[in-house]
């Protein structure tokens, strides 16, 4: 069986019925006409989806809203910016052609038309339209496989730095997964409207802040194993030695944003939770000693993850601590070393954390 090709839709807008048979005349053959007698009606034909034409051919001249403001209102709408219009003109309209084309109009269809001339312009922008659609996409999604190997990338390598430290790289699952939770429920409990907003906390922040999670203690690479894998409690001068592990952490983000920016989206949070993860909300911590809100808050919400998580698992230098003594620990710790806001939200999806943490044990 014969296959059926669907036409593309053209829509024709003049208030001249004159005018649009004409125009329908020339270009039935080769495309769906749909035709509006005004403004009004072709900016509801184009946002029906079962209806938005491949192109628009445009008179400026309608009463109610003439052409330059249906235009202006198709190129300020994402759905409709990139359909190409093509202005009806008069032959003598220079000054209309000068503002159409400022304002986004891609070609003219001068009167009166020329059947070879307008079939010609308007199969030519519909294939650029289209040829550039395609490229878009084809770019987009070269550009999305660029950014998955790029962040695998960067957890490969947090994954290493965890596993020199023999903690499992299931750490950075948990610590991932965790600060999900904590932070979708300070996004969906209407009680923290404005710490969120105090925090210029959305939906993109969020999502940022959790994949950057991931490269928290990656300056413990530069830490020596004699220190890093101690199993005793370390020294006033080896624990000193430690804590550079935030700057270095901060240093090596850095390096990668001079190089490549942020082009993954969320580098410079990963930055502020390395740099800042080990200060305290009472101001007694490293490596700045900041206090309370002056503590970036990706930084502030981590600390509360990593101090939970470390407590529960086992580590080089430790037993793991049961979900109960861990949560006693922390909330003794409120308006100490973490947010009070942020320990409240804690308690409030503790036992989400205890599932995760039986389902993701080392």
């Amino acid at each position: 069986m014969r296959e059926v090709v669907q036409k593309d839709i053209v829509l024709i807008v003049d208030d001249d019925e004159i005018n649009r048979m004409i125009l329908a005349d020339i270009l039935e053959e080769d495309y769906r006409i749909v035709e509006a007698e005004d403004g009004f009606k072709a900016l509801d034909i184009v946002h029906t989806r079962e209806t938005r034409p491949r192109a628009i051919l445009l008179d400026i001249m309608m009463p109610g809203m003439d052409g330059f403001e249906v235009l202006e209102k198709l190129k300020s709408d994402p759905e409709t910016a990139k359909i190409p219009v093509l202005l009806i003109t008069a032959s003598d309209s220079d000054e209309n052609e000068s503002r159409g084309l400022k304002a986004g109009a891609a070609d003219f269809l001068p009167k009166p038309f020329n059947r070879d001339i307008g079939k010609a312009r308007l199969a030519n922008h519909i294939d650029l339209a289209r040829y550039q659609n395609e490229l878009e996409s084809l770019v987009e999604e070269k550009t999305a496989e660029l950014m998955r190997t790029y962040e695998q990338t960067l957890e490969v390598l947090a994954t290493v730095v965890e596993y020199r430290s023999l903690e499992s790289g299931e750490h950075i699952k948990r610590t991932s997964m965790l600060s999900e939770v904590l932070i979708s429920h300070l996004m969906t409990d209407p009680k923290y409207a404005d710490y969120v907003k105090k925090n210029e906390l959305d939906s993109k922040k969020a999502y940022s802040i959790v994949r950057a999670t991931s490269l928290h203690d990656i300056g413990k690479i530069g830490i020596s194993d004699t220190i890093l894998l101690k199993p005793e409690r370390l020294t006033d001068d080896e624990f000193e030695l430690m804590k550079t592990h935030t700057l270095l952490g901060s240093q090596i983000i850095d390096e990668i944003l001079t190089t490549l920016g942020d082009s993954a989206g969320f580098l410079t949070y990963c930055r502020e939770i390395c740099y800042y993860h080990h200060e305290r909300w009472d101001g007694l911590g490293y490596p700045t000693r900041l206090a309370a809100e002056e503590i970036p808050f990706s930084a502030r919400m981590l600390s509360i993850v990593d101090v939970y998580d470390a407590l529960v698992n086992q580590r080089c230098y430790k037993p793991a601590f049961s979900h109960d003594e861990a949560m006693d620990i922390i909330t003794e710790s409120k308006s100490k070393q973490f947010d009070p806001t942020l320990v409240e939200a804690f308690v409030e999806v503790s036992s989400k954390f205890a599932e995760l943490e039986v389902k993701l044990k080392d």
